[in-house]
């Protein structure tokens, strides 16, 4: 049995314009980001003359569209890049996958490679808590490509080809060789003593679907008691164009087993919590790699910048996780709690998930295509 690669496919309304892609997520390794690459197909006697432009834009919508009255707008359109693809004398060497697509598809058809700039946002989409919402909310890049005189014209909805494709980040190489940990200590008024709490995680970064596993180790030199123990995965959101941030439960456990820890006692206890989008879904700000309804969404992954940088140098949505454990010691007594941040990502295409569908392509394969608009992530996009 021959392997199929899959080739996404979709046509400008008017028919004249195909374009090919053989993935739609395009890995930012912090340093640079894969270039949005594929095939366009477009006849000479349409073309007359004209040259094939393609753009990338990204729609950063943080609100929802039927809230936008009295002139309020909740999105912004940014567009990254405009580059001519045909006639390109700058292309590159075609990859595997479009190598054969252009064998495939005879002489009219051109491969192409936009390069993103270096400090586009990721790819996240914020869940709003209505499957039948018009427009997702969050970071959307749409793929555009449209023959003209030149990349400054207005491309129409039926001369083009418009596609949504992901900007993504994989889990950086060795970065998962510390083992987190803080110590936390709470004194009280008009009582001697403290109540000391040391939590531990056994990795720094965890892949999608992953038990997070904590261990607590509580000392109670106070002469408060502690009542209960609650821990929770806690999604941290910062809306950077807004400078609104946010956090999300999305995950808790609270025991009292071995509680209460009466003054003088100790307790060692392990916890396992497994953060999930599927736990999730009637959550409003909960921030996604895709839509809620589908099977395979996850949860956002966090956002790594390059060396060097911080955090607040990254644009879009900005998510981190932490683990949060709170030990009760009544009304009077208040809360101990403590916060361990965390990373929460997916493996690196060719480690233990499939690698992207041109790695170490021989040419030998079948090309099975599949009508891009019927994809269930970005639906709302692609119909336009």
């Amino acid at each position: 049995m021959v392997n199929a690669v899959k080739v996404f496919k979709k046509t400008a309304p008017n028919g004249k314009i195909t374009v090919y892609l053989g993935r739609r997520d395009f890995v930012d390794n912090t340093s640079s980001t894969e270039p949005v690459d594929g095939v366009v197909v477009c006849d000479n006697d349409y073309l007359r003359g004209r040259k094939v432009f393609a753009t990338v834009t990204v729609t950063y919508r943080f609100g929802r569209e039927e809230d936008e009255i009295m002139g309020i707008n909740f999105s912004k359109e940014l567009q990254l890049t405009t580059q001519q693809i045909y006639p390109n004398s700058n292309q590159d060497e075609p990859t595997g996958v479009q190598d054969r697509l252009i064998k495939k598809l005879g002489a009219n058809a051109y491969p192409f490679a936009v390069t993103l700039p270096e400090n586009a946002p990721s790819s996240v989409q914020l869940h709003s808590g209505d499957d039948e919402t018009a427009k997702p909310l969050g970071v959307i890049y749409e793929l555009r490509v449209f023959v003209g005189d030149n990349g400054d014209e207005k491309p129409h909805r039926r001369n083009s080809v418009a596609l949504a494709v992901r900007r993504v980040q994989y889990s950086p190489a060795g970065g998962n060789k510390r083992q987190p940990s803080t110590l936390v200590s709470k004194g009280f008024a008009l009582s001697s003593g403290k109540l000391n709490m040391e939590v531990t995680l056994d990795k720094e970064l965890y892949y999608h679907g992953e038990q997070v596993k904590a261990n607590l180790s509580i000392n109670n030199s106070s002469k408060k008691t502690v009542k209960s123990v609650k821990v929770a995965v806690i999604q941290h959101v910062e809306l950077t164009m807004t400078n609104n941030q946010f956090t999300r439960e999305v995950s808790s456990l609270e025991s009292k087993e071995g509680c209460p820890i009466t003054p003088g006692s100790n307790l060692q206890k392990a916890f396992n919590l497994t953060p999930l989008a599927s736990s999730n879904k009637a959550k409003f700000g909960i921030a996604l790699d895709g839509k809620q309804k589908d099977s395979d969404a996850n949860l956002a992954s966090s956002t790594i910048v390059a060396a060097g940088k911080s955090a607040n140098d990254a644009l879009g949505i900005v998510v981190s996780y932490s683990l949060r454990v709170k030990l009760n010691c009544g009304a009077l007594g208040g809360e101990l709690v403590a916060d361990l941040p965390f990373k929460l990502m997916h493996p690196a295409p060719g480690t233990t998930i499939k690698a992207r569908p041109d790695a170490g392509y021989t040419g030998g394969e079948d090309l099975e295509f599949e009508d891009f608009a019927r994809l269930r992530r970005g639906v709302s996009v692609d119909q336009n």
